[in-house]
């Protein structure tokens, strides 16, 4: 089952502006569906395609690389050989699938792109860990591009409701409410989203199982298992730590405090001691970082803070599994009590999740913003979201509130708004209600953060 991925036109843009001259390099959490898009492009756009998949390449072909690069036309001629398909001069492209399991390939971008005979994609995860890039040259001729897992748009292009995505963007340019029951289907939308993920392999087993969420759930756990599996093959001296803190996502996102405590997961632990970590669940893109901005303003890395770090997983529906990942109580009929609002978990953990997933899958780097008041002993000022307009003119910050619930207040955001009034460009809540807008906020359902 092959879906609508919007990275397919970013694919077209990097053919068109580059002509071969860079490569693409396409990196992105594993079984996101990397492999799948790339090679249906590759399929649709040239003449012939060559799919090198190193993850099962055998040592001949992997000897070419070693052996031929000082004489392209062997090299080019016993690729045709290997994998039967003719290579036509700029209307055929090479794609290097997992290249970080054999790095010398993507060393070789670099004498390949000036050949400029064929394109080239390379696909891969972990790509920027020390022991992938340790004993090769990397190559300047690489355009890299991030893929995220399905995000709620693509997953309702899955579920055929196209025109429904559509209205819902066209009200949110027009500051309008959805019609009540598209509001509601668009809802029920979201919940199934929050709930089934954006991982390919779980939207197929929902979409193939007649909208069945065990069997969505099964291949989520095995995924999880997965990433276990590549944790458990970093380097031993951070390892631990990583897995502690995959482990922990779940119970983080469920405390009112959602920032890494450090020394609570060991005591007398600092946050130089996990510099590792983090950069591992950011470069596997397992997670998302979300880093509290000291000083909210242009630039919001010029104020982040290596000490407040809250740690969203990469996929909705990956989290929910995780939460449930000790007693497995994730059958069908537990999930629709989920989806019904009956369970009693932490909804507002899932609502913030997903609204990582798609800020980030928007291009945004995550921000967060706190105040702490001494007298109360306490926060006054908690801002789950800062993003920006990144203009070099007009710079300004657009604060997000995330409202799981119909009733909520919103002092916090107000306090901001009145401390940061001159730098806020919008500011906006998530809540579950239709749009409104009041007192200069746009209220809007989760939906419609695709918009933002």
């Amino acid at each position: 089952m092959l879906f609508r991925r919007k990275i397919y036109d970013k694919f077209l843009t990097w053919k068109k502006e580059t002509g071969g001259k860079k490569a693409l390099l396409v990196e992105g959490a594993r079984r996101i569906g990397k492999s799948t898009v790339v090679e249906e492009f590759a399929k649709n756009e040239y003449r012939s395609y060559i799919l090198i998949d190193f993850a099962r390449a055998n040592e001949t072909v992997k000897g070419y690389f070693l052996e031929h690069l000082n004489d392209l036309d062997t090299f080019f001629m016993l690729l045709s050989v290997e994998y039967g398909v003719t290579l036509y001069p700029r209307e055929s492209i090479i794609v290097f699938d997992e290249v970080q399991m054999f790095p010398k390939a993507r060393e070789a971008i670099k004498y390949l792109v000036a050949d400029g005979r064929y394109d080239y994609i390379e696909t891969g995860s972990l790509i920027s860990i020390k022991e992938n890039v340790k004993d090769i040259v990397i190559p300047s001729e690489e355009r890299h591009i991030k893929m995220y897992p399905l995000d709620f748009e693509e997953f309702c292009w899955a579920l055929q409701e196209e025109p429904l995505v559509g209205y819902i963007r066209s009200c949110f340019d027009k500051r309008e409410p959805l019609e009540r029951s598209l509001h509601n289907k668009a809802m029920l939308l979201w919940g199934q989203y929050l709930l089934v993920g954006g991982m390919p392999m779980s939207v197929v087993a929902f979409l193939e199982g007649h909208k069945d969420f065990g069997k969505a759930d099964q291949e989520k756990r095995d995924i999880l298992e997965l990433y276990r599996n590549d944790i458990m093959k970093i380097r031993a001296q951070y390892r631990s730590k990583v897995l502690a803190i995959f482990d922990q996502i779940p119970g983080l996102l469920s405390r009112h405090e959602k920032h890494v405590v450090f020394n609570r997961i060991a005591a007398g632990s600092t946050a130089d001691q996990y510099e590792e970590t983090f950069f591992w669940l950011a470069d596997s893109m397992v997670a998302n970082e979300c880093r509290r901005a000291n000083d909210p303003n242009v630039g919001l890395s010029l104020s982040e803070s290596d000490a407040y770090i809250k740690c969203y997983l990469g996929d909705t529906g990956l989290l929910v599994s995780h939460a449930f990942d000790e007693n497995e109580l994730l059958e069908d009929e537990v999930y629709k009590q989920i989806l019904a609002g009956k369970l009693g978990i932490n909804e507002g953990m899932l609502f913030e999740n997903a609204v990582a997933q798609m800020l980030t899958a928007n291009g945004h780097r995550l921000f967060f913003y706190t105040q702490y008041n001494e007298e109360k002993k306490r926060n006054d000022i908690e801002i789950d979201f800062i993003i920006s307009n990144n203009s070099k003119t007009k710079y300004k910050i657009y604060p997000i509130e995330v409202k799981s619930g119909m009733r909520y207040t919103t002092e916090s955001l107000h306090r901001f708004r009145g401390k940061f009034k001159n730098r806020i460009g919008g500011s906006y809540i998530v809540h579950p209600r239709n749009l409104i807008e009041k007192d200069d906020v746009l209220c809007i359902p989760p939906y419609m953060v695709i918009c933002l």
